[in-house]
Protein backbone atom coordinates (compact mmCIF):
# COMPACT_ATOMS: atom_id res chain seq x y z
CA UNK A 1 0.00 0.00 0.00
CA UNK A 2 1.73 3.20 -1.27
CA UNK A 3 0.41 6.52 1.31
CA UNK A 4 0.89 9.76 0.50
CA UNK A 5 0.57 12.50 2.97
CA UNK A 6 -0.35 15.73 2.42
CA UNK A 7 -0.85 19.53 4.09
CA UNK A 8 -3.11 21.81 2.31
CA UNK A 9 -2.72 25.14 2.93
CA UNK A 10 -6.36 26.91 3.23
CA UNK A 11 -4.66 30.38 3.50
CA UNK A 12 -5.03 34.24 2.07
CA UNK A 13 -2.47 34.95 -0.12
CA UNK A 14 -2.66 38.67 -0.50
CA UNK A 15 -3.02 40.35 -3.85
CA UNK A 16 0.89 42.17 -4.86
CA UNK A 17 2.58 41.04 -1.69
CA UNK A 18 5.07 38.50 -3.53
CA UNK A 19 7.90 38.48 -0.99
CA UNK A 20 5.08 37.86 2.10
CA UNK A 21 3.14 35.53 0.37
CA UNK A 22 6.45 33.65 -0.41
CA UNK A 23 7.87 33.84 3.24
CA UNK A 24 4.39 32.60 4.19
CA UNK A 25 5.32 29.45 2.22
CA UNK A 26 8.24 29.35 3.70
CA UNK A 27 7.12 28.95 7.73
CA UNK A 28 4.11 26.25 5.81
CA UNK A 29 7.51 24.29 4.59
CA UNK A 30 8.20 24.27 7.78
CA UNK A 31 5.83 23.25 9.36
CA UNK A 32 4.61 20.68 6.84
CA UNK A 33 7.82 18.99 7.32
CA UNK A 34 7.29 18.68 11.33
CA UNK A 35 3.96 17.22 10.78
CA UNK A 36 6.34 14.57 8.12
CA UNK A 37 4.17 15.46 5.00
CA UNK A 38 5.30 14.57 1.67
CA UNK A 39 3.29 17.43 0.04
CA UNK A 40 2.70 21.17 0.74
CA UNK A 41 -0.25 22.20 -1.37
CA UNK A 42 -0.88 25.99 -1.90
CA UNK A 43 -3.67 27.83 -3.64
CA UNK A 44 -3.80 29.23 -7.20
CA UNK A 45 -1.53 31.99 -7.69
CA UNK A 46 -0.01 31.73 -4.12
CA UNK A 47 2.94 34.43 -5.01
CA UNK A 48 0.55 36.92 -6.99
CA UNK A 49 -2.44 36.34 -4.97
CA UNK A 50 -5.87 36.38 -6.45
CA UNK A 51 -6.81 38.12 -8.84
CA UNK A 52 -3.79 40.43 -10.08
CA UNK A 53 -5.58 42.05 -12.58
CA UNK A 54 -3.17 44.72 -14.32
CA UNK A 55 -0.11 43.93 -11.73
CA UNK A 56 -0.05 40.67 -14.54
CA UNK A 57 0.95 43.35 -17.40
CA UNK A 58 3.77 44.83 -15.33
CA UNK A 59 7.41 42.75 -16.02
CA UNK A 60 9.00 43.75 -12.72
CA UNK A 61 5.71 42.15 -11.05
CA UNK A 62 6.13 39.09 -13.15
CA UNK A 63 9.69 38.58 -12.86
CA UNK A 64 9.41 39.44 -8.62
CA UNK A 65 7.16 36.19 -8.32
CA UNK A 66 9.68 33.78 -10.71
CA UNK A 67 12.55 35.49 -8.21
CA UNK A 68 10.63 34.50 -5.16
CA UNK A 69 9.61 30.81 -6.58
CA UNK A 70 12.93 30.39 -7.52
CA UNK A 71 14.32 30.65 -3.96
CA UNK A 72 11.43 28.80 -3.07
CA UNK A 73 12.79 25.63 -4.68
CA UNK A 74 16.10 26.19 -3.31
CA UNK A 75 14.71 25.12 0.44
CA UNK A 76 12.96 22.57 -0.72
CA UNK A 77 14.10 18.65 -0.52
CA UNK A 78 12.27 15.46 0.17
CA UNK A 79 8.95 17.32 1.21
CA UNK A 80 7.60 19.10 -2.31
CA UNK A 81 5.55 21.79 -2.80
CA UNK A 82 2.67 22.71 -5.39
CA UNK A 83 3.02 26.82 -5.55
CA UNK A 84 0.61 28.92 -7.91
CA UNK A 85 2.14 31.62 -9.47
CA UNK A 86 2.12 33.50 -13.05
CA UNK A 87 4.45 32.11 -15.45
CA UNK A 88 6.11 34.30 -18.03
CA UNK A 89 7.27 32.77 -21.41
CA UNK A 90 6.89 36.08 -23.60
CA UNK A 91 3.05 35.02 -22.81
CA UNK A 92 1.93 34.59 -19.19
CA UNK A 93 0.25 31.41 -17.68
CA UNK A 94 -1.75 30.76 -14.80
CA UNK A 95 0.30 28.23 -13.89
CA UNK A 96 1.56 25.55 -10.89
CA UNK A 97 4.92 24.54 -10.26
CA UNK A 98 6.45 21.29 -7.80
CA UNK A 99 9.46 22.18 -6.44
CA UNK A 100 10.89 19.25 -5.25
CA UNK A 101 14.57 18.63 -3.93
CA UNK A 102 16.07 21.81 -4.56
CA UNK A 103 14.56 22.72 -7.87
CA UNK A 104 11.05 23.10 -9.82
CA UNK A 105 10.85 19.95 -11.26
CA UNK A 106 7.23 20.72 -13.15
CA UNK A 107 5.19 23.11 -13.72
CA UNK A 108 1.14 22.99 -15.05
CA UNK A 109 -0.32 25.64 -16.88
CA UNK A 110 -4.22 26.16 -16.37
CA UNK A 111 -6.12 25.13 -19.28
CA UNK A 112 -9.77 26.50 -19.20
CA UNK A 113 -9.91 30.30 -18.39
CA UNK A 114 -12.93 31.42 -17.22
CA UNK A 115 -14.09 34.84 -18.37
CA UNK A 116 -17.46 34.67 -17.33
CA UNK A 117 -18.94 36.57 -14.10
CA UNK A 118 -15.92 37.91 -11.96
CA UNK A 119 -13.54 36.52 -13.32
CA UNK A 120 -11.12 38.07 -17.10
CA UNK A 121 -8.45 35.26 -17.24
CA UNK A 122 -8.47 35.23 -21.06
CA UNK A 123 -7.38 39.13 -20.67
CA UNK A 124 -4.33 37.95 -18.71
CA UNK A 125 -3.50 34.27 -19.59
CA UNK A 126 -2.79 32.15 -22.11
CA UNK A 127 -4.32 29.11 -22.00
CA UNK A 128 -2.25 25.39 -21.45
CA UNK A 129 -2.57 22.64 -23.56
CA UNK A 130 -0.41 19.62 -22.09
CA UNK A 131 -1.16 16.83 -19.30
CA UNK A 132 0.60 17.57 -16.49
CA UNK A 133 0.78 14.15 -14.36
CA UNK A 134 4.08 13.80 -11.68
CA UNK A 135 4.99 11.01 -9.76
CA UNK A 136 5.84 11.38 -5.97
CA UNK A 137 6.18 8.36 -3.38
CA UNK A 138 4.83 6.17 -6.10
CA UNK A 139 1.60 7.86 -6.71
CA UNK A 140 0.71 9.37 -10.01
CA UNK A 141 -0.83 12.94 -9.44
CA UNK A 142 -2.90 14.95 -11.93
CA UNK A 143 -2.33 18.41 -11.16
CA UNK A 144 -5.41 21.00 -11.80
CA UNK A 145 -5.69 24.86 -11.98
CA UNK A 146 -9.64 25.82 -10.91
CA UNK A 147 -11.59 25.98 -13.70
CA UNK A 148 -9.63 22.63 -15.23
CA UNK A 149 -12.02 20.79 -12.85
CA UNK A 150 -15.10 22.48 -13.74
CA UNK A 151 -14.68 20.99 -17.50
CA UNK A 152 -14.15 17.52 -17.46
CA UNK A 153 -10.93 17.43 -20.66
CA UNK A 154 -8.45 18.12 -18.15
CA UNK A 155 -9.24 15.62 -15.54
CA UNK A 156 -9.64 13.04 -18.11
CA UNK A 157 -6.56 13.54 -19.62
CA UNK A 158 -5.04 13.28 -16.76
CA UNK A 159 -6.61 9.79 -15.81
CA UNK A 160 -5.33 8.61 -19.68
CA UNK A 161 -1.85 9.52 -18.51
CA UNK A 162 -2.18 7.53 -14.79
CA UNK A 163 -3.09 9.50 -12.61
CA UNK A 164 -5.03 8.16 -9.30
CA UNK A 165 -4.89 11.35 -7.60
CA UNK A 166 -6.14 14.92 -8.64
CA UNK A 167 -5.00 17.94 -7.06
CA UNK A 168 -6.55 21.25 -8.01
CA UNK A 169 -5.41 24.43 -6.73
CA UNK A 170 -8.02 26.90 -6.23
CA UNK A 171 -8.95 30.70 -5.76
CA UNK A 172 -12.73 30.07 -6.15
CA UNK A 173 -15.10 33.12 -5.24
CA UNK A 174 -17.73 32.41 -2.82
CA UNK A 175 -21.27 33.05 -3.65
CA UNK A 176 -24.63 31.63 -1.38
CA UNK A 177 -24.66 28.60 -4.25
CA UNK A 178 -21.21 27.38 -4.98
CA UNK A 179 -20.48 24.83 -2.43
CA UNK A 180 -23.28 22.62 -3.79
CA UNK A 181 -22.23 23.46 -6.95
CA UNK A 182 -18.19 22.38 -6.28
CA UNK A 183 -18.96 19.06 -4.40
CA UNK A 184 -21.28 17.93 -7.02
CA UNK A 185 -18.62 19.02 -10.23
CA UNK A 186 -16.07 17.58 -7.97
CA UNK A 187 -18.05 14.01 -7.22
CA UNK A 188 -18.56 13.74 -10.99
CA UNK A 189 -15.19 14.23 -11.75
CA UNK A 190 -13.92 11.72 -9.58
CA UNK A 191 -16.67 8.75 -10.94
CA UNK A 192 -15.76 9.77 -14.41
CA UNK A 193 -12.51 9.08 -14.11
CA UNK A 194 -11.83 6.73 -10.72
CA UNK A 195 -9.23 9.77 -9.31
CA UNK A 196 -9.69 10.85 -6.02
CA UNK A 197 -9.94 14.84 -5.71
CA UNK A 198 -7.57 17.40 -3.15
CA UNK A 199 -9.69 20.59 -4.07
CA UNK A 200 -7.55 22.93 -1.90
CA UNK A 201 -9.39 26.95 -2.20
CA UNK A 202 -8.01 30.03 -1.43
CA UNK A 203 -9.55 32.29 1.66
CA UNK A 204 -9.61 35.85 2.54
CA UNK A 205 -11.52 39.27 1.02
CA UNK A 206 -9.98 41.03 -1.91
CA UNK A 207 -11.70 44.06 -2.79
CA UNK A 208 -15.20 43.09 -4.20
CA UNK A 209 -14.44 39.40 -3.86
CA UNK A 210 -14.64 36.94 -0.69
CA UNK A 211 -12.73 33.44 -0.77
CA UNK A 212 -14.11 30.99 1.44
CA UNK A 213 -11.77 28.16 1.15
CA UNK A 214 -14.05 25.10 2.15
CA UNK A 215 -11.78 22.93 0.90
CA UNK A 216 -12.95 19.16 0.12
CA UNK A 217 -11.59 15.87 -0.28
CA UNK A 218 -13.42 13.60 -2.31
CA UNK A 219 -12.43 9.65 -2.84
CA UNK A 220 -12.29 7.76 -6.36
CA UNK A 221 -15.70 6.46 -5.92
CA UNK A 222 -17.35 10.11 -5.89
CA UNK A 223 -18.04 10.35 -2.27
CA UNK A 224 -17.12 13.14 0.00
CA UNK A 225 -14.16 12.30 2.58
CA UNK A 226 -13.73 15.62 4.40
CA UNK A 227 -15.15 19.21 4.34
CA UNK A 228 -13.30 22.05 5.69
CA UNK A 229 -15.39 24.99 7.23
CA UNK A 230 -15.63 28.16 4.88
CA UNK A 231 -13.38 31.26 6.05
CA UNK A 232 -11.32 29.46 8.43
CA UNK A 233 -7.11 29.86 7.85
CA UNK A 234 -6.24 26.30 8.16
CA UNK A 235 -3.09 23.98 7.23
CA UNK A 236 -5.05 20.86 6.75
CA UNK A 237 -3.61 17.27 6.97
CA UNK A 238 -4.87 14.17 5.02
CA UNK A 239 -3.41 11.07 3.94
CA UNK A 240 -4.17 9.24 0.73
CA UNK A 241 -4.25 5.50 0.18
CA UNK A 242 -3.31 4.75 -3.71
CA UNK A 243 -4.85 1.18 -3.17
CA UNK A 244 -8.24 2.60 -2.24
CA UNK A 245 -7.94 5.94 -3.87
CA UNK A 246 -9.74 7.39 -0.34
CA UNK A 247 -8.85 9.96 1.97
CA UNK A 248 -8.36 10.12 5.65
CA UNK A 249 -8.22 13.36 6.73
CA UNK A 250 -6.31 14.58 10.09
CA UNK A 251 -7.99 16.56 12.54
CA UNK A 252 -9.86 18.84 10.51
CA UNK A 253 -11.37 22.13 11.84
CA UNK A 254 -15.29 21.75 12.19
CA UNK A 255 -18.05 24.41 11.71
CA UNK A 256 -19.70 25.38 14.59
CA UNK A 257 -22.87 27.15 12.68
CA UNK A 258 -22.67 25.79 8.69
CA UNK A 259 -26.06 27.53 8.26
CA UNK A 260 -26.74 29.67 5.52
CA UNK A 261 -27.14 32.70 7.44
CA UNK A 262 -23.73 31.91 9.39
CA UNK A 263 -21.41 31.44 5.94
CA UNK A 264 -22.94 34.52 4.43
CA UNK A 265 -22.54 36.56 7.65
CA UNK A 266 -18.69 35.06 7.74
CA UNK A 267 -18.31 36.42 4.30
CA UNK A 268 -19.36 39.58 5.22
CA UNK A 269 -16.93 40.01 8.59
CA UNK A 270 -14.00 38.52 6.25
CA UNK A 271 -14.96 40.72 3.47
CA UNK A 272 -14.96 44.06 5.87
CA UNK A 273 -11.68 42.79 8.03
CA UNK A 274 -9.25 42.21 5.49
CA UNK A 275 -10.93 45.33 3.03
CA UNK A 276 -9.94 47.22 6.37
CA UNK A 277 -6.94 45.43 7.33
CA UNK A 278 -5.10 45.22 3.50
CA UNK A 279 -5.72 49.03 2.97
CA UNK A 280 -4.18 50.03 6.48
CA UNK A 281 -7.50 52.23 7.62
CA UNK A 282 -7.13 52.51 11.13
CA UNK A 283 -10.75 51.10 11.75
CA UNK A 284 -14.16 51.87 10.37
CA UNK A 285 -17.10 54.82 11.22
CA UNK A 286 -20.51 54.60 10.06
CA UNK A 287 -23.80 56.49 10.36
CA UNK A 288 -25.88 54.91 12.72
CA UNK A 289 -29.54 55.41 11.50
CA UNK A 290 -31.54 53.25 14.12
CA UNK A 291 -32.74 51.79 11.53
CA UNK A 292 -31.83 48.02 10.69
CA UNK A 293 -29.18 48.43 7.80
CA UNK A 294 -27.10 50.00 9.27
CA UNK A 295 -27.75 48.10 12.60
CA UNK A 296 -26.06 44.84 11.25
CA UNK A 297 -23.55 46.80 9.53
CA UNK A 298 -22.34 48.01 12.82
CA UNK A 299 -22.44 44.54 14.51
CA UNK A 300 -20.61 43.19 11.29
CA UNK A 301 -18.15 45.76 11.67
CA UNK A 302 -17.26 44.53 15.79
CA UNK A 303 -17.12 40.96 14.04
CA UNK A 304 -14.88 41.73 12.28
CA UNK A 305 -12.39 44.47 13.55
CA UNK A 306 -12.91 44.39 17.64
CA UNK A 307 -15.52 47.26 19.67
CA UNK A 308 -12.11 49.69 20.15
CA UNK A 309 -11.85 49.78 16.01
CA UNK A 310 -15.94 51.33 15.01
CA UNK A 311 -17.37 54.22 15.94
CA UNK A 312 -20.82 55.12 15.50
CA UNK A 313 -22.44 58.30 14.52
CA UNK A 314 -26.06 59.24 14.51
CA UNK A 315 -26.84 62.32 12.89
CA UNK A 316 -30.30 63.24 13.69
CA UNK A 317 -32.70 65.75 11.93
CA UNK A 318 -36.19 66.84 12.87
CA UNK A 319 -37.76 63.42 11.29
CA UNK A 320 -35.53 61.43 13.47
CA UNK A 321 -37.46 59.18 15.75
CA UNK A 322 -37.14 58.86 19.68
CA UNK A 323 -37.25 55.15 19.03
CA UNK A 324 -34.29 55.71 16.48
CA UNK A 325 -32.69 57.71 18.76
CA UNK A 326 -33.01 55.22 21.59
CA UNK A 327 -31.67 52.00 19.82
CA UNK A 328 -29.02 53.36 18.07
CA UNK A 329 -27.52 54.66 21.19
CA UNK A 330 -28.77 51.08 23.07
CA UNK A 331 -27.22 49.33 20.31
CA UNK A 332 -23.42 51.34 21.00
CA UNK A 333 -24.00 50.37 24.28
CA UNK A 334 -24.22 47.07 23.98
CA UNK A 335 -21.30 46.52 21.26
CA UNK A 336 -19.42 49.04 23.61
CA UNK A 337 -18.43 51.25 20.55
CA UNK A 338 -17.67 54.97 20.22
CA UNK A 339 -20.94 56.97 19.72
CA UNK A 340 -21.43 60.53 18.89
CA UNK A 341 -24.74 62.14 18.28
CA UNK A 342 -24.40 65.23 15.81
CA UNK A 343 -27.27 66.81 14.91
CA UNK A 344 -27.74 67.82 11.28
CA UNK A 345 -30.44 70.66 11.40
CA UNK A 346 -28.25 73.53 11.74
CA UNK A 347 -26.27 72.27 8.29
CA UNK A 348 -29.60 71.37 6.74
CA UNK A 349 -31.01 74.90 7.30
CA UNK A 350 -28.13 76.84 6.23
CA UNK A 351 -27.56 74.74 3.02
CA UNK A 352 -30.92 75.21 2.37
CA UNK A 353 -30.69 79.17 2.82
CA UNK A 354 -27.90 79.31 0.84
CA UNK A 355 -29.60 77.38 -2.44
CA UNK A 356 -32.50 80.25 -1.77
CA UNK A 357 -31.16 82.61 -4.13
CA UNK A 358 -30.79 80.11 -6.92
CA UNK A 359 -34.29 78.08 -6.03
CA UNK A 360 -36.53 79.64 -3.56
CA UNK A 361 -37.95 77.16 -1.09
CA UNK A 362 -36.02 73.63 -1.55
CA UNK A 363 -38.99 70.76 -3.39
CA UNK A 364 -39.75 67.95 -1.14
CA UNK A 365 -37.25 65.71 -3.15
CA UNK A 366 -34.57 67.88 -2.61
CA UNK A 367 -34.72 68.86 0.74
CA UNK A 368 -34.69 64.73 1.85
CA UNK A 369 -31.95 64.41 -0.33
CA UNK A 370 -30.35 67.63 1.49
CA UNK A 371 -30.49 65.75 5.02
CA UNK A 372 -28.85 62.94 3.76
CA UNK A 373 -26.32 64.76 1.97
CA UNK A 374 -25.66 66.43 4.61
CA UNK A 375 -24.85 63.43 6.63
CA UNK A 376 -22.58 62.26 4.03
CA UNK A 377 -20.43 65.46 4.16
CA UNK A 378 -20.39 65.02 7.99
CA UNK A 379 -19.24 61.27 7.81
CA UNK A 380 -17.02 61.63 5.44
CA UNK A 381 -15.19 64.76 7.33
CA UNK A 382 -14.98 62.77 10.37
CA UNK A 383 -13.22 59.73 7.98
CA UNK A 384 -10.87 62.52 6.88
CA UNK A 385 -9.51 63.34 10.32
CA UNK A 386 -9.71 60.13 12.32
CA UNK A 387 -8.39 57.96 9.16
CA UNK A 388 -10.47 55.26 9.54
CA UNK A 389 -12.85 54.25 6.56
CA UNK A 390 -16.64 55.27 6.10
CA UNK A 391 -18.50 52.26 5.55
CA UNK A 392 -21.71 52.34 3.49
CA UNK A 393 -25.06 50.86 4.76
CA UNK A 394 -27.07 50.17 1.95
CA UNK A 395 -28.20 47.14 0.83
CA UNK A 396 -29.11 45.43 -2.85
CA UNK A 397 -32.65 45.83 -2.81
CA UNK A 398 -31.97 49.97 -2.20
CA UNK A 399 -29.17 49.80 -5.12
CA UNK A 400 -31.13 48.08 -7.39
CA UNK A 401 -33.62 50.75 -7.81
CA UNK A 402 -31.90 53.57 -6.77
CA UNK A 403 -33.48 54.21 -3.07
CA UNK A 404 -30.56 56.05 -2.30
CA UNK A 405 -29.21 59.40 -2.23
CA UNK A 406 -25.96 60.01 -4.09
CA UNK A 407 -23.28 62.00 -2.32
CA UNK A 408 -25.67 61.02 0.76
CA UNK A 409 -25.87 57.73 2.33
CA UNK A 410 -23.91 56.37 -0.64
CA UNK A 411 -20.58 58.08 0.65
CA UNK A 412 -18.20 55.71 2.37
CA UNK A 413 -15.31 53.83 0.87
CA UNK A 414 -16.96 49.67 1.49
CA UNK A 415 -20.39 48.77 1.46
CA UNK A 416 -20.58 45.27 3.64
CA UNK A 417 -24.33 44.85 2.57
CA UNK A 418 -23.90 45.82 -1.13
CA UNK A 419 -25.02 42.61 -2.37
CA UNK A 420 -26.88 41.33 0.53
CA UNK A 421 -31.17 41.97 0.28
CA UNK A 422 -33.42 43.51 2.96
CA UNK A 423 -34.87 40.00 3.16
CA UNK A 424 -31.68 38.31 3.73
CA UNK A 425 -30.57 41.45 6.24
CA UNK A 426 -33.19 40.36 8.53
CA UNK A 427 -32.51 37.10 8.28
CA UNK A 428 -28.84 37.63 9.38
CA UNK A 429 -30.07 40.08 12.25
CA UNK A 430 -32.01 37.36 13.96
CA UNK A 431 -29.67 35.09 13.34
CA UNK A 432 -26.70 37.44 14.85
CA UNK A 433 -29.25 37.99 17.83
CA UNK A 434 -29.56 33.90 18.05
CA UNK A 435 -25.53 33.82 18.48
CA UNK A 436 -25.69 35.99 21.88
CA UNK A 437 -24.22 34.59 24.78
CA UNK A 438 -22.83 31.38 22.59
CA UNK A 439 -20.18 31.91 19.91
CA UNK A 440 -20.02 35.56 20.27
CA UNK A 441 -19.79 37.43 23.19
CA UNK A 442 -19.29 41.84 23.23
CA UNK A 443 -17.81 43.66 26.08
CA UNK A 444 -20.26 46.42 27.14
CA UNK A 445 -18.70 49.66 27.59
CA UNK A 446 -19.55 53.40 28.26
CA UNK A 447 -20.87 55.75 25.48
CA UNK A 448 -17.60 58.18 24.56
CA UNK A 449 -18.08 61.04 26.74
CA UNK A 450 -17.85 63.11 23.41
CA UNK A 451 -21.22 62.38 22.34
CA UNK A 452 -23.44 64.81 23.27
CA UNK A 453 -26.32 63.60 26.20
CA UNK A 454 -29.80 63.97 25.13
CA UNK A 455 -33.02 63.65 27.08
CA UNK A 456 -33.85 60.53 25.64
CA UNK A 457 -30.35 59.05 26.17
CA UNK A 458 -30.46 59.92 30.06
CA UNK A 459 -33.75 58.51 30.04
CA UNK A 460 -33.77 56.88 33.29
CA UNK A 461 -36.43 53.96 31.38
CA UNK A 462 -33.65 54.02 29.01
CA UNK A 463 -32.98 49.87 28.00
CA UNK A 464 -30.50 47.67 29.49
CA UNK A 465 -28.04 46.45 26.61
CA UNK A 466 -29.10 43.19 25.45
CA UNK A 467 -29.20 41.66 22.06
CA UNK A 468 -26.26 42.93 19.52
CA UNK A 469 -28.92 44.42 17.22
CA UNK A 470 -31.97 45.73 19.16
CA UNK A 471 -34.94 43.79 18.56
CA UNK A 472 -37.02 46.87 18.35
CA UNK A 473 -34.89 48.00 15.18
CA UNK A 474 -35.54 44.43 13.52
CA UNK A 475 -40.05 44.59 14.54
CA UNK A 476 -39.88 48.23 12.98
CA UNK A 477 -40.93 49.61 9.50
CA UNK A 478 -38.33 50.41 7.48
CA UNK A 479 -38.11 53.68 7.09
CA UNK A 480 -35.17 56.92 5.68
CA UNK A 481 -36.79 59.47 8.27
CA UNK A 482 -36.53 62.03 5.57
CA UNK A 483 -40.21 63.10 5.92
CA UNK A 484 -42.75 63.06 9.08
CA UNK A 485 -44.23 59.40 8.88
CA UNK A 486 -42.26 57.79 6.12
CA UNK A 487 -42.03 54.18 5.21
CA UNK A 488 -40.13 52.58 3.11
CA UNK A 489 -43.01 50.88 1.45
CA UNK A 490 -44.51 54.53 0.13
CA UNK A 491 -41.81 53.92 -2.24
CA UNK A 492 -41.51 50.46 -2.98
CA UNK A 493 -43.33 47.40 -2.55
CA UNK A 494 -43.09 45.33 0.26
CA UNK A 495 -39.50 44.01 0.10
CA UNK A 496 -40.89 40.38 0.08
CA UNK A 497 -42.02 41.11 -3.54
CA UNK A 498 -39.45 43.70 -4.29
CA UNK A 499 -36.30 41.10 -3.55
CA UNK A 500 -38.41 38.19 -5.32
CA UNK A 501 -38.61 40.72 -8.72
CA UNK A 502 -35.05 41.67 -8.33
CA UNK A 503 -33.41 37.65 -7.89
CA UNK A 504 -35.69 36.47 -10.92
CA UNK A 505 -34.22 39.48 -13.04
CA UNK A 506 -30.65 39.74 -11.69
CA UNK A 507 -29.39 36.48 -10.81
CA UNK A 508 -31.73 34.27 -12.86
CA UNK A 509 -31.98 36.65 -15.68
CA UNK A 510 -35.46 36.48 -16.51
CA UNK A 511 -37.78 38.26 -18.71
CA UNK A 512 -40.49 40.66 -17.56
CA UNK A 513 -42.93 37.88 -18.93
CA UNK A 514 -41.42 35.43 -17.66
CA UNK A 515 -41.39 37.12 -13.68
CA UNK A 516 -45.40 37.65 -14.27
CA UNK A 517 -45.84 34.18 -15.27
CA UNK A 518 -44.11 33.29 -11.31
CA UNK A 519 -47.12 34.80 -10.24
CA UNK A 520 -45.68 38.60 -9.74
CA UNK A 521 -48.26 41.67 -10.45
CA UNK A 522 -47.53 43.43 -13.61
CA UNK A 523 -47.47 46.59 -12.66
CA UNK A 524 -44.91 45.35 -9.68
CA UNK A 525 -42.56 43.89 -12.45
CA UNK A 526 -42.45 46.72 -14.56
CA UNK A 527 -42.22 49.28 -12.05
CA UNK A 528 -39.48 47.14 -10.57
CA UNK A 529 -37.22 46.87 -13.54
CA UNK A 530 -37.92 50.60 -15.03
CA UNK A 531 -36.01 50.98 -11.28
CA UNK A 532 -33.44 48.69 -12.04
CA UNK A 533 -32.27 50.44 -15.36
CA UNK A 534 -32.88 53.73 -14.24
CA UNK A 535 -30.35 53.64 -11.30
CA UNK A 536 -27.60 51.85 -13.17
CA UNK A 537 -25.51 55.27 -13.22
CA UNK A 538 -26.19 55.49 -9.29
CA UNK A 539 -24.53 52.29 -8.76
CA UNK A 540 -21.44 53.11 -11.02
CA UNK A 541 -20.51 55.48 -8.17
CA UNK A 542 -21.38 53.19 -5.34
CA UNK A 543 -18.15 51.76 -3.14
CA UNK A 544 -17.08 48.63 -3.30
CA UNK A 545 -18.38 46.08 -1.43
CA UNK A 546 -18.56 41.66 -0.25
CA UNK A 547 -19.85 39.66 -3.92
CA UNK A 548 -21.92 37.31 -2.01
CA UNK A 549 -24.68 36.29 -4.81
CA UNK A 550 -24.04 34.75 -8.03
CA UNK A 551 -24.20 38.23 -10.11
CA UNK A 552 -23.39 40.90 -7.75
CA UNK A 553 -23.67 44.81 -9.03
CA UNK A 554 -20.20 46.47 -10.50
CA UNK A 555 -17.56 43.86 -11.38
CA UNK A 556 -19.69 41.07 -12.10
CA UNK A 557 -23.25 42.74 -13.28
CA UNK A 558 -22.38 45.28 -16.08
CA UNK A 559 -25.27 47.19 -17.70
CA UNK A 560 -24.96 50.63 -19.95
CA UNK A 561 -26.44 53.57 -18.22
CA UNK A 562 -27.72 54.91 -21.81
CA UNK A 563 -29.57 52.07 -22.33
CA UNK A 564 -33.11 51.86 -23.79
CA UNK A 565 -33.83 48.23 -23.44
CA UNK A 566 -36.51 47.37 -21.37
Amino acid sequence: MTTLRLALAQFDFPVGAVAANAGRVRALLREARAGGADLLVCPELTLSGYPPEDLLLRPSFLAACQTELDKLATETDALAALVGFPHSEGVVYNAAALLREGRVTQVAHKHALPNYGVFDDKRYFEPGHATAVATLNGVRIGLLVCEDAWQPESAAAAARAGAELLIVINASPFDAAKQAQREAVLAARARETGCAIAYLNMVGGQDEVVYDGASILVNGDGLIAARAPAFVDALLWTEFDSASRTFTARDWPVARDASPEATLYAALVRGVRDYVHKNGFEGVLLGLSGGIDSALTLAIAVDALGPDKATAVMLPSRYTSDLSLREAHAQARTLGVEYFDLPIGGVVDAAAATLAPACGEVADLTAQNLQARSRGLLLMALSNQTGKLLLTTGNKSEMAVGYATLYGDMCGGYAPLKDVYKTQVYALARWRNGKLGSECTFVEATVSTHSRPSKMHSDPGFPDPGFPIPEAVIERAPSAELRADQTDQDSLPPYEVLDGILQRCIEGAESQAEIVAAGFAPDDVQRVVRMLYASEFKRRQAAPGPRVSACAFGRERRYPISNAWR
